[in-house]
């Protein structure tokens, strides 16, 4: 998406600033309970690379070369590609991560039976997004109606879609966790720093692990 090469700097730095750098590091916590450290794993839609950097995964791949530029400086073995059209080899990961991303791809059943493509047998994926029934997707929405380059080009799904969505696409929901609970704001630091386990519609922030059937 060229948005993203057009804006890297300032999404980038978005992570730097008071409510980005507090968000950012409530959403690796959560993220952390669900990772399995696995030896080899991917992150499709990697973006600048801090959540691959951070979390220990090794490749990322993206349609960014301007973004990919910046993973690559922070540790990650970055390839330009599609979600979904990934040019990796069948069961070639052990994980598969999808942070903040799946709501930017141009289809997400097709981005999801390649994840499940990549994986290995036993392979996981694990995703890092927000939903359409939380509080923080309408405030997002919201300043998509008024013109954010970014945000106008997502598309929020509701936590009985993406289950949905992974069913078709060949996988089953392990363990779900909920962050960011307060009301929706993006310019001071995060107050709250709770951390549920299961579904909790008025967080910003939803990390769930799913185990890859057999499609």
């Amino acid at each position: 998406m060229l948005i993203f090469d057009e804006y890297a700097q300032a999404y980038d730095l978005w992570y730097e600033k008071p409510f980005g750098k507090s968000a950012y590091k409530l959403e690796l916590e959560c993220l952390r309970k669900l990772l399995e450290t696995p030896k080899n794993s991917l992150e499709i839609g990697v973006g600048s690379g801090r959540f691959a950097s951070a979390l220990g995964v090794r490749y990322g791949v993206d349609t960014s070369k301007e973004l990919l530029k910046m993973a690559i400086r922070r540790g990650v073995y970055g390839v330009l590609g599609k979600a979904e059209a990934l040019p990796f080899k069948e069961k070639a990961f052990d994980e598969v991560i999808i942070v903040v991303s799946l709501c930017f791809f141009e289809d997400p059943i097709t981005s999801l039976k390649e994840a499940n493509r990549v994986l290995k047998t036993d392979g996981s994926l694990l995703l890092g997004l927000v939903l359409s029934e939380s509080p923080w997707a309408e405030f997002y929405m919201d300043k998509a109606k008024k013109g954010h380059p970014i945000y106008k080009n997502a598309k929020f799904y509701s936590y009985y879609q993406l289950a949905s969505m992974l069913k078709e696409t060949g996988f089953s929901i392990d363990k779900v966790y909920t962050t960011l609970l307060e009301e929706p704001q993006d310019e001071k630091p995060i107050k709250t720093e709770e951390i549920r386990e299961g579904f909790w519609k008025e967080g910003g922030f939803f990390c769930i692990s799913s185990k890859k059937l057999s499609l």
